[in-house]
């Protein structure tokens, strides 16, 4: 088949163009701005990309154009697809019909934490020689690629999938949530929080979407959440047909299937315990986030099955996710790290994490945040009262205006109970960061965009001035 996808640069499509292209389909794409990592890797694939959306990107042979969720009316390429009667199609709607039809299909799904519970659950599979296959919104370390088809020349094919299942809308013809094409078989709903602002209108609409996702799955499934999440709860109340088993840290508080203790302060060793069965995982990540996302991925994987003690030999040697808490670099005993986080939910747990693991590495250390809230839903504001207590953990923040904020930074900055600063010039952040930095400080920096290269040429900046010193 002769595929072309408008929006090919995207962390989903660009990684579904892939599983195209590995399937023998011949592909090609255009996007708007047409630039690494994903570029390199279409490259790489054998995948024609073409800059902007001229109409004569569109090969005049081709069999279906798939449609990203970023196009709209008016775009050029749209409009000449839809006046010429060419077959289109969503990129979920592609996915679910031509890669995990008749698949075990593992769905992570939650407002946080999706990309690292599909990296974990898929790295466990891969563990116990499952070989599944994957689609995830970011690149995890123990794989190095964002997507594959299941199976290996090694273990044949394979009927396990797992994938990053995002609420947001499908296209500008399907305004359903993206997951509600998967059909999963397991499914995860690790947390549910208001987010989406610039396509859902309130917390109610969201839950309505899960609940569309939850209708889907079989009652030979699985349905995976927490105890602790009153949104979760009003979603299976609407109705559910597959077993839900639930994990929590305190079982009086909420009933729960499987409880978790900590067994260090900094979440880097845990244990859980269900039916008789205690396993105990030691791994490289901290936080309590983390430990939730661990425990998904544990029971998930139970219902594949994977024993709890063969996942957690396995988290023992997972390794994360690019961007998410990934250490840049480290000069002089400064650490800087690059963080997707940006709801401030997940900047609050991110930041916590990172200050227990300090205090159990290098108590005198310091923990510096650096944020930049960029977000289509920061863009309107939604989040803004809430930044300043998310950054309780850091003990020296900064803050940066992006020019797409009409709102003030700088207030939120004033309203910190933690030192906290806010600039409208990368040159000038860079500058005043390294001049505060110490040896021991751990410089988190997040973004759900690129921050223009901020993490790196931090590094870049600490390495000089330690030459020049």
């Amino acid at each position: 088949m002769r595929l072309h996808i408008l929006g090919i640069c995207g962390t989903f499509m660009g990684s579904l163009a892939q599983l195209a292209k590995a399937q023998g389909h011949r592909v090609s794409g255009s996007d708007a701005g047409v630039y690494p990592p994903m570029s390199d890797q279409l490259q790489a694939a054998g995948i024609e990309l073409t800059e902007g959306f001229d109409p004569t990107g569109i090969p005049s042979d081709v069999d279906l154009v798939i449609i990203g969720n970023a196009m709209s009316r008016g775009n050029p390429s749209v409009e000449y697809v839809l006046d010429r009667g060419i077959a289109y199609m969503s990129g979920p709607q592609w996915l679910g019909q031509y890669v995990l039809q008749g698949k075990w299909v593992a769905a992570v799904s939650g407002t946080h934490g999706k990309t690292t519970t599909s990296s974990m659950l898929a790295w466990i599979l891969e563990y116990a020689q499952m070989a599944p296959g994957f689609l995830i919104g970011g690149v995890p370390e123990n794989f190095g690629v964002s997507a594959r088809l299941p199976g290996s020349a090694e273990l044949g094919d394979s009927p396990f999938f797992v994938i990053e299942a995002d609420e947001y809308d499908t296209a500008f013809f399907d305004k359903r949530s993206k997951f509600v094409h998967y059909q999963p078989r397991t499914l995860i709903v690790n947390n549910l929080e208001f987010d989406h602002a610039d396509i859902f209108t309130d917390l109610a609409a969201i839950e309505r979407q899960f609940h569309h996702v939850i209708r889907t799955v079989p009652t030979s499934g699985l349905v995976v959440a927490p105890t602790n999440e009153p949104a979760i709860q009003r979603v299976l109340e609407m109705g559910c047909w597959t077993p839900v088993q639930r994990f929590g840290q305190d079982t009086e508080a909420a009933p729960c299937d499987w409880q978790w203790r900590l067994d260090k302060a900094d979440a880097s060793q845990f244990s859980l315990l269900a039916d008789g069965i205690e396993v105990t995982v030691n791994w490289s990540l901290s936080g309590l986030h983390n430990v939730s996302n661990a425990i998904a991925a544990i029971i998930a994987a139970r219902h594949m099955g994977v024993t709890p003690e063969v996942s957690a030999k396995a988290l023992a040697e997972f390794i994360s996710v690019k961007r998410r808490m990934e250490l840049v670099g480290e000069v002089n005993g400064i650490q800087v790290f690059d963080d997707f986080a940006h709801h401030p939910t997940a900047i609050k747990t991110t930041l916590a994490g990172a200050k227990a693991r300090l205090q159990s590495d290098n108590p005198s250390g310091r923990v510096i945040a650096v944020l930049e809230p960029r977000s289509n839903t920061m863009k309107l504001g939604v989040h803004k009262n809430d930044l300043a207590e998310s950054v309780v953990d850091a003990d020296q923040v900064f803050w940066f205006q992006p020019v797409n904020i009409d709102w003030s930074v700088a207030d939120i900055a004033e309203q910190c109970g933690v030192p906290a600063v806010c600039f409208d010039d990368l040159a000038e952040l860079r500058t005043s960061i390294v001049s505060q930095a110490k040896p021991g400080d751990r410089i988190v920096v997040m973004s759900n965009g690129s921050f223009g290269g901020l993490p790196r040429l931090l590094v870049s900046d600490l390495a000089d001035t330690e030459g020049r010193g």
